[in-house]
């Protein structure tokens, strides 16, 4: 009898982005077989009518007028001028509405359906990405990234740690007020080259931007894309609770400031002692295989103009995302306009300009498609309809807990639901309206929801594959596991500070 062979899917090294999310993409669509559908009534507000609309489970919407009187029947205790001023968008979860509905099995066809939905749906972030990609090609071709980082690294000799708390501060400052988060993948290709020349490995990369910045999330106090909007749809004024969020930041800031000076002066006395030692060699090439530290090139007024150009557009973004309203396309209509000012007087010719820029959009091609990816998994759960049947059974879980044990064991729902929807303001709008009113059950201030919310949360956004994590590993070639190795205590010291300032702040109430 002739035996049949199968094909085995072996993997020699730990699975890349894009194959983590596939994996994903296909355990999502076996839970829309395994765990049944149904779904909260939707309220939303619409700016040209100046109406309120219901939508219902089985899909008959009704129109109710704009007023408090109609959230209080509702039960949605949210002040009408969070939906009537714009900052309540996105629908809402009303209290009491879950009910089963028809089940929407997904299938395998659905698996490469929602990777193309999902990047359809992220285009406006891509699109900066590729931006950002064509203009730091633009700046690599005058020569003024290998100049400017030649006079960085000379006069930061013997302070290099400096410049890494620096950017760790400046980082968790726009996490705290502006959720600086897929935002900060701007930073990277301007950062990562003067790390590396300071000899320090693509983990300190990753942390001095991405997990400063989530620290600063974390332990957000005027953030509006989480613990604002968090506190509007809990129906109480974001201020309340803001010293403890304060007194977290600090904390959290010097936990993070002293993890990454241990880890920083590890690998400045012993390169290999990096978590990404073996990849070091593949790492430098990708960031400096246009910078010669033996060949310095002239540091002139042009490439100084140039590189002060091309640093402009971040503070100037955070300005616009924080204070002007904007949003991704806004940011990368920026971000264009500086490139074509950098072009005009960078004396290169157009054939050099063109070909630098679109060889550099193409370098971040794979980050973009990551986030495209990942939203793919999340539509996969919205369209199966098990999104808020999670929900349900995560209210039902903590509901007529004790007091502290239900605070505690909301931050760890939060953390599940992290998961599931990774957008700080969409588990807000979400959750909010249905998890808030069962602090009133136990008798204990909803601003101790909204930090079990932002705590519990982002603690699984440091390391969930559906959020920005995969993204900037792929954008630093590191590998899945070896991110882990590195990020896992300050999960642990998120969720177990976390945990006991929500303690503290139950007995204090």
């Amino acid at each position: 009898m002739t035996s049949v062979v199968l094909p085995r899917l072996r993997f020699k090294n730990f699975p890349s982005a894009f194959t983590i999310l596939f994996i994903i993409t296909l355990l999502a669509v076996a839970c829309t077989w395994m765990i049944p559908a149904g779904a909260y009534s939707k309220l939303t507000y619409s700016a040209e009518s100046g109406m309120l609309s219901m939508a219902t489970p089985s899909g008959d919407v009704t129109t109710l007028a704009a007023t408090q009187e109609e959230l209080d029947k509702l039960g949605v205790n949210i002040k009408i001028d969070q939906f009537t001023g714009g900052i309540i968008r996105k629908p809402i979860a009303v209290p009491d509405t879950y009910e089963r509905v028809i089940p929407v099995h997904k299938g395998i066809g659905d698996v490469t359906k929602s990777m193309v939905e999902g990047t359809i749906e992220g285009a406006d972030v891509i699109v900066f990405i590729l931006v950002l990609g064509g203009m730091i090609g633009v700046v690599n071709a005058t020569g003024a990234f290998n100049s400017g980082l030649i006079a960085l690294s000379k006069k930061s000799k013997g302070r290099e740690f400096g410049l890494i708390f620096s950017v760790c501060f400046v980082m968790a400052l726009g996490g705290t007020t502006c959720g600086l988060e897929e935002e900060a993948v701007a930073f990277y290709p301007i950062l990562v080259p003067i790390f590396l020349s300071l000899g320090y490995d693509s983990i300190v990369c990753v942390g001095a931007i991405f997990m400063a910045g989530s620290m600063g999330s974390t332990f957000s106090t005027i953030n509006p894309f989480s613990v604002v909007i968090a506190s509007n749809a809990a129906g109480i004024p974001f201020t309340a609770g803001i010293e403890f969020r304060v007194i977290g930041l600090i904390v959290g800031f010097a936990a993070l400031s002293a993890y990454m000076y241990w880890y920083c002066k590890k690998v400045k006395a012993d390169p290999s002692f990096s978590y990404t030692y073996a990849d070091h060699e593949e790492f430098e090439a990708r960031y400096m295989s246009d910078v010669d530290m033996n060949h310095e090139l002239p540091f002139t007024p042009r490439r100084k103009l140039i590189l002060a150009l091309f640093i402009l557009a971040f503070p100037l973004m955070i300005w616009g995302v924080s204070v002007g309203g904007w949003w991704f396309p806004t940011m990368a209509a920026s971000f264009l306009a500086i490139t074509i000012v950098i072009m005009i007087i960078s004396g290169l010719s157009e054939k050099t300009l063109v070909e630098s820029f679109t060889k550099g959009a193409s370098e971040l091609v794979g980050v973009s498609l990551i986030i495209g990816l990942a939203r793919g998994v999340n539509l996969v759960l919205e369209q199966g309809m098990i999104s808020d049947t999670i929900l349900f059974a995560a209210s039902d879980f903590v509901s007529g807990m004790e007091g502290s044990v239900f605070i505690v064991a909301q931050m760890l729902v939060f953390a599940l639901l992290g998961f599931i929807v990774p957008s700080s303001s969409g588990l807000a709008v979400l959750s909010m309206p249905i998890m808030a009113p069962l602090a009133d059950t136990v008798g204990i201030p909803r601003e101790i929801v909204v930090s079990a919310y932002n705590w519990g949360q982002y603690a699984m956004l440091y390391l969930t594959p559906t959020g920005l994590v995969l993204a900037t590993l792929q954008m630093l070639g590191m590998s899945y596991n070896k991110w882990l190795k590195f990020v896992w205590p300050m999960v642990v010291f998120v969720l177990s500070f976390g945990a006991l300032m929500l303690v503290i702040q139950v007995a204090m109430a």
